[in-house]
């Protein structure tokens, strides 16, 4: 098994702390990450690559020359109130950015994905504990709906 991992949005709190869990696991980790909110530093000394989740090139090219066997997808912006204020960058970095993580993987010929989704997608569930992924999704904001 292809033991070479890219964990895009790895320089953010989990996706860092991910880097780190597989790189003790004898995993190689590579950090893909736009750098926006997370941190060079916070990559434990995974190899890094700067860039844009919806730069379909760079993430095919990254996957090839890294010999990329799986993906961990971890990017996304994440301020579920200022989603309602400008519900348009949500949508095009948490939407159309996976469908560009999709298409490099697809070019790259990767077909393992770990997706990193939120319980936003339930909205304001009563039932407690919240822990089945068959619940109905009610998103209540444009964050939730773009996860």
């Amino acid at each position: 098994m292809n033991k070479n991992i890219l964990v895009v949005g790895g320089a953010g709190y989990i996706g860092s702390h991910t880097t780190l869990a597989l790189q003790e696991a004898g995993y190689r980790a590579v950090v893909y990450d736009n750098f926006s909110s997370g941190h060079r530093d916070a990559c434990f000394g995974a190899e890094t690559v700067e860039g844009a989740l919806e730069n379909t090139a760079l993430l095919t090219d990254t996957m090839q020359r890294h010999d990329i066997g799986s993906v961990i997808h971890f990017a996304a912006l994440i301020e579920a109130g200022q989603s309602v204020v400008t519900p348009l960058p949500f949508f095009e970095n948490n939407v159309a950015g996976t469908v560009s993580l999709l298409e490099a993987m697809n070019a790259a010929g990767v077909s393992r994905l770990v997706f990193s989704s939120t319980a936003a997608v339930y909205g304001n569930q009563t039932q407690r504990p919240l822990l089945a992924e068959d619940l109905p999704r009610q998103p209540i904001n444009p964050y939730g709906d773009s996860k």
